[in-house]
């Protein structure tokens, strides 16, 4: 049996994590954290788990989580993350961050977007998360940093074009549309529901801080640089992302050619979907899976995709992750 610690528990990752853990099969909730003024019966918090899971959320003890905890999932926000990841790790459990502290390998990089970085040994050795283009590199790390969930969309409908060379390397456009629920728990006036409700609006125009993890994924696909300009916007409701790639071709390629290349490449990838239509977030809500769509639109490569922000684009994933650092078949938990 896994032993799972959640850090950050009283959040929408927190929960959805404990969701998923209290249906796999060898894994258990073991060790809940958050902090003091947050700290109280689960169920307290998030009424929907009364009943099923009789457990308190504390404030953190690192020598009582080494005790009950085989893995961390560590729900922080970016920023804070770097401040607790280091400890967890000496305690000798793995972590899986949900953080972006641990994503950017870059540390010019990271700092233009976030802050100053504060670990940059573990930064080193941090494993990027992403199963379907990394696992190789997953399974052996003490450190997993869960990808962002934009990021998540934009590269599974990126790569299968990206590794084949099929598209410029320069000139890729991503458009995405998120859910509500990917502001966090935290009120916030834009997301307040009089002003969301039959909303919807672009933000983070050229400078939103996953545009350089998008880059960065996209550069290890191919090979080479690649170039990207990201924009997303909000809609109202509450969870998932459909997300729009647009790029110019390197050849002549036919729309039932490029079908084939996508179900070819993720033909066993459990959680990858190719579907014959473009892709909806009603089809993919409080699942692990990714639906994808590509097609040729007026000579350019058009991609779609969908996931559940909260799942595929981060707790899902972590278990995801989890199942693949404790040698259990990645389904697990989340088919």
């Amino acid at each position: 049996m896994i032993r799972v610690a959640i850090i950050g528990a009283s959040g929408y990752t927190g929960v959805e994590s404990i969701e998923i853990i209290l249906r796999h099969p060898q894994a258990e909730v073991t060790y809940l954290t958050a902090l003091p003024e947050e700290c109280g019966h689960v169920a307290d918090t998030f009424g929907q788990l009364a009943g099923r899971l009789d457990m308190m959320i504390e404030p953190l003890d690192l020598d009582v989580l080494a005790s009950k905890a085989d893995v961390a999932l560590c729900c922080l926000p970016h920023k804070v993350s770097m401040g607790f990841v280091p400890k967890l790790l000496a305690t000798g459990v793995k972590v899986i961050d949900f953080s972006a502290d641990y994503r950017i390998k870059d540390v010019a990089v990271y700092e233009k977007y976030y802050q100053p970085h504060t670990d940059k040994d573990n930064l080193a050795k941090a494993a990027y998360g992403l199963p379907e283009l990394f696992r190789d590199e997953i399974k052996d790390a003490d450190l997993v940093a869960n990808p962002g969930c934009y990021p998540t969309g934009a590269a599974l409908a990126l790569a299968p074009v990206l590794k084949e060379g099929l598209i410029k390397s320069s000139g890729i456009v991503v458009s995405s549309v998120t859910g509500v629920s990917g502001g966090g728990k935290n009120p916030s006036p834009l997301f307040h529901f009089p002003y969301m409700n039959e909303n919807i609006y672009p933000y983070g125009v050229g400078a939103h801080r996953h545009m350089p993890e998008m880059e960065q994924v996209a550069s290890a696909v191919a090979g080479k640089p690649v170039e990207l300009l990201f924009q997303p916007h909000v809609g109202p409701f509450d969870r998932g992302i459909v997300s729009s790639t647009y790029s110019d071709p390197t050849q002549d390629i036919a729309p039932e050619q490029l079908i084939t290349l996508y179900r070819d490449f993720y033909k066993n990838e459990p959680f990858v979907q190719v579907v014959s239509k473009p892709p909806a977030v009603k089809n993919v809500a409080k699942t692990n899976y990714c639906h994808i769509f590509p097609a040729i639109a007026k000579g350019k490569v058009v991609v779609f995709s969908a996931i559940d922000n909260l799942i595929k684009g981060s707790s899902g994933q972590a278990v995801q992750n989890m199942n693949i650092l404790f040698d259990r078949p990645e389904t697990m938990g989340l088919a």
